[in-house]
């Protein structure tokens, strides 16, 4: 007899269906605060229908995009639940905001002859550099 799809899950029958061993999604739930399962008596865990759509967000933002744990955390913070549900629009994890004019000569964006859009530009480009750095060290283990 098969479920209904408002009924809670076991961790067995989560980890099955959002695709990872029962250990990673015991493990997401030390690094992501928005990952809480209801508890019983004696520590079983049991996934709700909108933990099972958060928990299959954060493999998808692990596994398909390349996030790191640090970066989904962080998307969260910045963005939400829905940015994890992949309900919200997709950008880059937001970093903090570009330098404005005038520039310090320490700042790598002091170049004379700038103007502030440029300058903006140039700052756009470095996160968006970052955050492809950021995806490939994650791909590759780093």
């Amino acid at each position: 007899m098969a479920k209904s799809p408002e009924a809670f899950r076991s961790i067995s029958e989560a980890a099955t269906e959002v695709g990872v061993p029962q250990h990673v999604l015991r493990f997401w739930e030390t690094k992501f605060a928005f990952v809480t399962p209801v508890k019983r008596a004696g520590g079983r865990r049991f996934y709700r229908p909108e933990d099972i759509e958060v928990l299959k967000g954060v493999r998808r933002l692990l596994h398909e995009e390349g996030l790191t744990l640090k970066g989904v955390a962080r998307l969260h913070k910045a963005q939400g639940v829905k940015r994890i549900l992949g309900q919200e629009p997709v950008g880059p994890a937001p970093v903090s905001p570009a330098p404005e004019a005038p520039v310090g000569p320490e700042s790598p964006f002091a170049a004379p002859g700038l103007t502030a859009e440029q300058r903006q530009r140039l700052a756009e480009v470095l996160r968006d550099i970052e955050a492809a750095q950021s995806r490939l060290e994650a791909a590759l283990g780093r």
